[in-house]
Parts: structure tokens; sequence; C-alpha cells
């Protein structure tokens, strides 16, 4: 509790580090403003009735910070520019040239890659404003728009997305943390008080051991995710001492760390959004009046969180993803060739091919382990709902991956600024 409270002393004494935490701050509180401004033309209470019924736009309402329960400018929240992102990532597979601007081009070339980026950002953010707006007028939320305030309203929440992309990025340079990292945290923050007050609501004296229960298991969860996120598989690595002249470099021993949890929150973020995709189909036809359409429809909106199926495919999926992410994002190949390039080599394994395949098998292994601690944090809340009855949890696998992995990461940064500053 000491070396807490002196780290608080070091953060407000620090000037420097003070004004990043307060930029955060500010930028924070012009997120949540920026979330309660409307576009025109909403029917408050058929949205509620709408997003307490629809759990596909439930999930959406916690990523974009609260802005979609009231239909904000900023209600498709920084989805356009992460899903650019993955995109982009995953065509670093199939083009070569990406793949080597993102690798090989130092600074200058993730420059270019983080700008392509932006610019497929407007185009995602002009189709996912236009179907959201159409389900919602379908669903009668909005009123009978013309053309020109329908262009208007899209207009405004492609500007909303870009705007949200651009502060995020200032975060990053100008704060502390990943900008785009720490708006999500805030939008699914934001929405605790409401599900804690539900709770408080349909509180039951009956259901008390079930309550202290959640929040034995809730601590554990958390307390399972810290350790899963910062676990590390070491594999031990040699230099090879050279001779220039009449001294001798290098010889030194270190350790390549493999992160079990190679893959973050991404796998997750996919399976999501496979799974939900047909409950926007379903929403999106639920209107018709023709009987096959609606037959269809009904089938579609069925396959929800309540099913088992739904806790199958998604704990699947998850896991499958998981192998994927890791495959585009780690390459065994490139790894050990840069360390044959620099001198380096594992103790017993022979450079090159070799060393390849045990990194390959060393990584498979604890990306099983990894999958699997996924995919239960995933369907862990889909579980405990049907177990307890508890509808109203705040946080789900995602959520809570998503906050734990950003507190840490802020400790990490504070306290690098802190030692910085020792030194």
């Amino acid at each position: 509790m000491q070396n807490f409270w002196n780290k608080m002393k070091l953060i407000w004494t620090d000037a420097v580090l003070r004004k990043k935490i307060l930029f955060v701050f500010f930028i924070l509180i012009v997120f949540r403003l920026l979330a309660a401004i409307p576009i025109p033309g909403i029917d408050t209470v058929a949205l509620n009735q709408f997003l307490n019924n629809n759990q596909f736009f439930g999930v959406l309402n916690i990523f974009s910070g609260g802005g979609l329960s009231n239909l904000s400018i900023i209600m498709l929240g920084v989805g356009p520019y992460i899903t650019s992102s993955i995109i982009m990532q995953l065509l670093t597979i199939m083009i070569p040239a990406l793949k080597k601007l993102y690798h090989e081009e130092g600074e200058i070339g993730r420059k270019k890659f983080t700008q392509y980026s932006r610019m497929i950002t407007i185009p995602l953010a002009a189709i996912q404003g236009f179907s959201l707006l159409a389900i919602l007028q379908n669903q009668h939320i909005l009123g009978d728009l013309n053309m020109f305030s329908r262009i208007t309203n899209i207009i405004v929440v492609i500007a909303g997305s870009i705007l949200l992309m651009w502060i995020g990025e200032l975060v990053s340079e100008f704060g502390i943390g990943n900008g785009v990292s720490l708006i999500i945290f805030a939008g699914i923050v934001s929405a605790i008080p409401t599900h804690v007050s539900q709770m408080l609501f349909t509180f039951d004296v009956s259901q008390i051991p079930l309550y202290i229960l959640f929040v034995v298991l809730g601590i554990a969860v958390i307390a399972g995710v810290v350790i899963v996120t910062e676990a590390e598989r070491p594999i031990p690595v040699t230099y090879a001492k050279q001779i220039r002249g009449s001294k001798v470099y290098g010889g030194g021993s270190t350790y390549l760390p493999l992160r079990v949890n190679q893959a973050g929150v991404i796998p997750i973020i996919f399976a999501l959004s496979i799974l939900l995709f047909p409950q926007m189909i379903g929403t999106f036809l639920s209107t018709s009046s023709n009987a096959i359409v609606g037959k269809i429809s009904h089938a579609l909106l069925s396959f929800s969180q309540t099913t088992w199926l739904y806790s199958v495919m998604y704990f699947i999926l998850v896991f499958l993803f998981t192998y994927f992410y890791t495959a585009v994002t780690f390459d065994p190949d490139a790894l050990s060739t840069n360390l044959q390039k620099n001198g380096a080599f594992i103790p017993g394994i022979r450079p090159g091919a070799s060393t390849s395949a045990y990194i390959s098998k060393v990584l498979n292994r604890i990306t099983m382990m990894g999958a699997t601690f996924l995919g239960i944090i995933a369907v862990l809340p889909l579980i405990m709902r049907a177990a307890t009855g508890i509808t109203a949890i705040a946080l789900g696998g995602t959520a809570l991956l998503i906050v734990v992995s950003v507190v840490l990461d802020l400790i990490k940064k504070v306290d690098a600024q802190i030692s910085m500053r020792e030194y």
C-alpha cells in the first residue's frame, strides 16, 4: 500500500507524466460528451425497448461507448478503424509488398501502413453507418427521413467515427497508453453503472448466495485473466562470440519470450462478429410481410446467446481463430532468420529450419492453452447466465479481457515513465 501511494506521489510531482494523464482524462471527458449528442429524428422510447430486446445491438452499444443507446454522433465508435486495422493485417499474408512494408521498412513503413488503415476506415464507416441507420429506420426508431436527411445522418456518423480515430491517435501520441484501447475501455466502464442499477432494481434476498458466488467467481476470473495475459514461455537464446581485431564481442545469453495469449482479444471479436451476423440479418428481415422471409428471420433470431448451440459454436470459433490469428501475426521462419543473422542460436537446436520448427512446436503448445483459456472466458458469462438466471452481467468475456489488458498496459507504461524519471 505504501508503494502505491509513493507511486501516486511520483506521478503527481512529475510535470510531464501529470500532463499526459490529465490530457487522457480531458480526452475521455470529451469522448463522453460526444456520446451524449444524438442525431436528429429519434424515438427514444422505441430505441430503449429495441436495445433491451436485441442482444446484437446491446453488444454494439457497449463497444460504441454507450453512443448507440441514444444514437449519438459517435454511434459507430472506433469499430470501423479496428476493422480496417484487422483487414490490413490479414492482407499482409496475401500481399508480400504489404508484409515487407510493415515488417521490414521500419517506422516509415509502419506509418504508411497506418495511413492505409485510415483510408479504409472511411468506406467501412459509410457501409456500417448506412446499414445501421437502415435497420433502425425499419424498426421505426428513426422517423420517415427524406434523402437529404439520410445522407446528412450518414455523413455525421462517418465524421464521428473519423473524429474518434483522430482522438485515439492524439491520446497515443500526447497522452499515455493506447488511445483506441482507452476509448473502448471508457465505453465498457461507462456501461457498468447501468448494469449495477439494474441488478439493484431486481435485487432478491433469496439470491444472496448466488450474488456472493458471482462476486467470488468474478474475482477469480480477473485473477486468471491477469495471470494468463502476463504468462510467457521463455526460450533461451545464446549469442555467439565474435572476434574483431584483438577484441571479443558478444557471447551473452538471453531468452525469447513467447506469450501464452499471443492473439489477445482479437479471436473473440472475430468469433462474436460471425455469430452476431445472423442476428443482424434476422433483424433486418423482421419487418418483412412475406411469410417465408418471416420464418427465415425467426430462425435467424432464435440463434441467440440463450442456446447451447450458440455457446458451443462460440467456443469452437474462438479456439480456431486464436490459432489463425497467431499464425498471421507470428512468423517463426522470420524469427529464425533474424536470430541467425544476428549470430544467435537456441542451445541444442541447429540454426535455420530446425530453429523454426522448434519455435513452431513450442508456439503450438502454448497457443492451445491460450486458445482454451480464451474460449472459456468467452462462454463463461453465458454459462453463468444459464446457471444463475442473472441477466444483467456488466462485463462479458470480451469486455473483461479488454478492461484487464488496458489496465495492465497502462500500469506498465506509467511504471516505465516513473523508472525513467528515477534514472
